[in-house]
């Protein structure tokens, strides 16, 4: 993960301005719109009741508004364009840049040279744009099983002559701590500490509570935490899922003010919480609704591939399985994989095809059911498969 140093204060807006013009287009009104908006800025320094002269700004963009980021990725566009170049993959993110590439390890020399030549050809590129390369900030993270791991000899990147990265155990992205065999252990710690901090202030302010409110507070500070991301947990060993799952009954005590020996599963039950496992079926089934309904995002509709026999249950779609699946448990763990096997599961009434659509499938809004109407059928049906009768 490369980051850059206060990158949103030296964007160059000349820079900006012509990129917005030859890149996206904009001319006329709007473009001087935005010009308006960046410039005409100053500022000033007041330290023990001394100010400085006032400055104009020539760089930089709001921070804090709408616009900034917004401008900012508009900006680092071509840098986008510069990466797709080369064989190695990339996200961007305000001002982070990742780059990953995927090698088994016999290779894992030729592959590195070829990340440190587009990371070098990146560097070049935020030089001449005003932009600096954060070396002090960029993490390299090596994932693999420990055996792949262990087969690699001093596996570094060198990003110049006198700056030499290692890899690390763990690397946070956007809010989730990757490991190197992605165990998911550090992040549920991570997980762990915050949503008992939470738990613990919700119990202390309990008795001066409604029961609604105590619901809404464990749903926006322990619940948002435990969903956020929680599609990386899918087949997670039970030991890891165990310790999410006490966090969710622990939340649960604190909300209804159950004793800590009672049987928590009827306590779930009457907040109509989902139990951590169902949770995590929720998040895949709905991205695949998703992908299939919108066809976006494209790189999770391109792993579902559509079955389209002929068969009496026509009218119903159907996903297929990847037809070369690896033996290794750590394939389970993927969207391809797994997803068509909880999508398959679901009632046939939820997998209907759109009559108006199914003679040219498959089509946009190929699905009967809308958002709405899925999403409360799909939490019936795992609160169901939570708490059977």
């Amino acid at each position: 993960m490369i980051s850059l140093p206060l990158a949103f204060d030296t964007i160059d807006h000349s820079i900006l301005i012509e990129r917005l013009s030859s890149w996206f287009g904009l001319s006329g009104a709007v473009l001087s719109w935005i010009q308006s908006y960046l410039t005409s800025r100053s500022f000033k320094v007041i330290l023990n009741g001394t100010e400085s002269p006032v400055y104009q700004l020539f760089y930089g963009v709001p921070q804090g508004s709408v616009l900034g980021p917004l401008l900012f990725t508009l900006y680092t566009t071509p840098l986008s364009s510069l990466i797709s170049h080369s064989t190695v993959n990339h996200h961007l993110y305000a001002d982070d840049t990742q780059l990953f590439i995927s090698f088994s390890s016999p290779n894992f020399a030729a592959n590195i040279l070829l990340l440190e030549d587009t990371i070098s050809k990146a560097s070049a590129w935020m030089s001449s744009n005003m932009l600096s390369l954060n070396r002090s900030k960029t993490e390299f993270l090596l994932i693999g099983l420990p055996k792949q791991l262990s087969k690699i000899p001093n596996p570094v990147i060198q990003m110049s002559p006198d700056v030499i990265i290692s890899p690390v155990c763990a690397a946070r992205n956007l809010g989730v701590i990757f490991d190197s065999t992605l165990s998911m252990s550090d992040h549920i710690s991570a997980v762990s500490k915050c949503c008992l901090f939470h738990i613990r202030d919700l119990r202390r302010i309990r008795n001066t509570l409604d029961l609604n409110t105590a619901k809404i507070i464990a749903t926006a500070l322990v619940h948002s935490r435990l969903d956020y991301c929680n599609s990386l947990f899918l087949n997670l060993p039970s030991c890891q899922l165990n310790r999410l799952q006490l966090l969710l009954n622990s939340a649960a005590r604190a909300t209804t003010k159950t004793p800590k020996f009672h049987h928590i599963s009827p306590v779930l039950k009457s907040l109509h919480w989902l139990k951590i496992d169902q949770r995590i079926d929720y998040k895949i089934i709905s991205l695949t609704y998703k992908a299939l309904q919108n066809h976006q995002p494209r790189y999770l509709r391109s792993r579902l591939v559509v079955s389209n026999h002929n068969t009496r249950s026509s009218s119903v779609l159907t996903l297929l399985r990847p037809a070369n699946i690896s033996r290794l448990k750590i394939t389970k763990r993927s969207f391809s994989c797994h997803a068509p096997v909880l999508w398959n599961s679901l009632p046939l009434d939820m997998r209907q095809l759109n009559k108006a659509d199914s003679h040219i499938f498959p089509q946009p809004s190929l699905l009967a059911l809308s958002h709405a109407q899925f999403h409360s059928r799909l939490k019936t049906f795992l609160f169901h498969k939570s708490y059977p009768t």
